[in-house]
Parts: C-alpha cells; sequence; structure tokens
C-alpha cells in the first residue's frame, strides 16, 4: 500500500510540472523597426531570463525595400488601377 502511494503521489508531481512546464509555453513575434528596438528587446529578454532565438530574414534586403517603397507609393496615390477585364488587353 505505502509503495502504491508513493508512486501515486509521483505521478500526480510528474503531471504537475509538465502542465506547469507546458501551460506557459507561448511564442512571441516581435518586428523591431531598427537596431535600437532590437538592442532593447534583447536586453529585457536577458534581463528576464527568457531563452530566445534571433532568426534573419530569408528575404533579399534590397527585394524588401523595393516592395515597403512600392507600398508607400501606392498609400501615396501614385499606383494605377486597371481593371480585371483590361489586364490582357
Amino acid at each position: 500500500m505505502e509503495s502504491y502511494l508513493c508512486l501515486k503521489i509521483a505521478a500526480v508531481l510528474i503531471i504537475s510540472i509538465y502542465k506547469s512546464i507546458y501551460l506557459y509555453m507561448e511564442t512571441v513575434v516581435a518586428h523591431p523597426a531598427n537596431k535600437e528596438q532590437m538592442n532593447a528587446i534583447k536586453a529585457f529578454m536577458k534581463a528576464l531570463k527568457v531563452d530566445f532565438k534571433i532568426e534573419k530574414s530569408p528575404y533579399n534586403p534590397e527585394f524588401v525595400a523595393k516592395i515597403e517603397k512600392s507600398r508607400q507609393e501606392i498609400k501615396d496615390g501614385k499606383g494605377v488601377i486597371i481593371a480585371v477585364e483590361d489586364l490582357w488587353k
């Protein structure tokens, strides 16, 4: 009976540890606009002793700059609207 109680207590402890580990694991994605913000995020994570990893963008920075410039031009009204029917005329 005593060994059964020990096994039951051990099982409860293992389950509670498992739940506490996995209940608090979430993913945070940050998009710093500049190096200053990136350094601040790194310092914050280190101060809280949070494990983190940094992934570089798989996109060519020149390509990204062109896309961002194009998006800004559309916002500024410099784009051209073409009807779907006129696409292949």
